[in-house]
């Protein structure tokens, strides 16, 4: 699988769109707000008032009401910082980055309309397509960067998930699993932290000294890769394909040639990368749970949203790997799926959020620059 060509946001404003179904990150957007408010707060006590402009960044911006709401954040608070400071407010310059596959075009038409509405600061933002698994921007040109729901996302299929005979060990799964040998496991846990290595690297060439980084990963608060909360979407889901198999619509070593570029994190594997590639220092790192869905719904109603959800991130894969013809029948068939899974018990997804920047360590939370580069 190219994951540059084949991962995306489902695209457009309709039903299926991850426009219309992005109610769960526009919610960790919100919880996440003071973190962000705060790197700009931490920015400007360093002296960052005499600058003239301001470079941020949003890596793995998709097209949405959560891409705009970080964006307002961030100028809202600037324009906070520099009434208090009574100093000259900066230029904003927001970089919009995502795959080449991401909805731009849905994009640029809700930037138009947010640009129309909004007073105060003068800004700009352009559209960065590329991979954050490499460089994106010139060195230290980037003063905050922020990221969503975005770097758990693998640069590749992990690999050595197939046998020295080119057979599938991780047959009738998409990802991790009880059923999994111990190599899938490593192989996902091997790949992510390349990737992440790599994503941390490439920002600390790209920012300057005493830049912020906030990133927002989805994890999992127990050490065990297996636990539920990290596996059951791609559970779900790898039955409902098998079900397609019972029917005869997909052959079943199109399943098990299939495996996620996905990977969910603990807070300790997450802090080991950090600390041990260097370039930045933890300032906060904490886990947090959150509910998919409200508990006053039926639970008939938070499965079709849940599973339309599912569907807004996975449907580009599933489209690359099996084809169009079985969309619609596969993801009715996860609805089912969901619904009655969720009838026996609540799921809580687990983000995590990470908090980033670069410079001289002022005291035991903060997440910065180290010394050695």
């Amino acid at each position: 699988m190219d994951v540059k060509e084949a991962l995306y946001m489902s695209r457009g404003e309709g039903e299926n769109s991850y426009a219309k179904n992005s109610k769960f990150t526009q919610k960790v957007a919100s919880i996440t707000k003071p973190i962000i408010e705060n790197s700009v707060h931490t920015l400007f006590s360093k002296g960052f008032h005499l600058s003239k402009l301001l470079n941020a960044a949003d890596l793995g911006c998709s097209a949405g009401p959560t891409t705009f709401s970080v964006m307002k954040t961030v100028k809202e608070t600037v324009e906070k910082e520099c009434k208090e400071l009574n100093c000259q407010t900066p230029e904003l310059q927001f970089y919009l980055n995502d795959l080449p596959g991401n909805d731009f075009n849905s994009l640029f038409k809700g930037l138009s309309i947010f640009c129309d509405q909004t007073q105060g600061a003068s800004f700009y933002a352009v559209g960065v397509p590329g991979s954050f698994h490499g460089r994106l921007f010139p060195r230290n040109a980037l003063h905050f960067a922020h990221s969503s729901y975005s770097a758990h996302w693998l640069s590749q299929v992990p690999k050595g998930l197939t046998s020295t005979e080119g057979l599938p060990l991780n047959k009738g799964k998409i990802y991790i699993s009880t059923t999994s040998p111990p190599v899938v496991r490593e192989a996902y846990r091997t790949q992510f932290q390349e990737d992440f290595s790599m994503f941390l690297k490439s920002r600390s060439e790209e920012m300057v000294p005493d830049g912020c980084m906030v990133l927002i990963l989805h994890g999992r608060q127990s050490a065990d890769p297996l636990d539920k909360e990290s596996c059951w979407v791609w559970e779900l889901l790898a039955e409902a394909i098998a079900d397609m198999i019972s029917q005869g619509l997909v052959v079943e070593e199109k399943l098990d040639s299939f495996n996620v570029p996905y990977y969910t994190p603990s807070l300790e594997e997450v802090q080991h990368i950090v600390e041990e590639e260097g370039s930045f220092a933890i300032e906060r790192l904490e886990t947090f749970a959150l509910e998919f869905l409200l508990d006053k719904e039926e639970k008939e109603t938070k499965g079709e949203k849940l599973a339309k959800g599912i569907r807004s991130y996975t449907e580009s894969l599933i489209l690359y790997h099996f084809g169009e013809e079985i969309l619609e029948k596969l993801f009715q068939k996860l609805t089912h799926i969901v619904v009655e899974d969720l009838a026996k018990e609540s799921m809580n997804g687990v983000p995590e959020f990470r908090k980033i920047q670069r410079g001289q360590m002022k005291r035991k939370f903060l997440l910065e620059r180290s010394k050695r580069l």
